[in-house]
């Protein structure tokens, strides 16, 4: 099962308060951490809610 590796780029300050919802909720905290997460539909569905703030690649496990 692959999983993706995903990297907050931008700050979420002064963004929606769903979009800084899903920050948190995804693990992501400052600008640079970074998360291991499952590859499916839940996650997949969250990372399009917040596509212009991260950075993805998928990691084989």
């Amino acid at each position: 099962m692959t999983e993706l590796k995903v990297t907050l780029i931008r700050s979420a300050a002064h963004r929606l308060p769903n979009q800084r919802k899903v920050v948190k909720a995804l693990g992501l905290g400052k600008v640079s951490s970074n998360v291991v997460l499952p590859d499916n539909a839940a996650t997949r569905g969250a990372l399009l809610k917040i596509a212009h703030l991260i950075s993805v690649e998928e990691v084989s496990k």
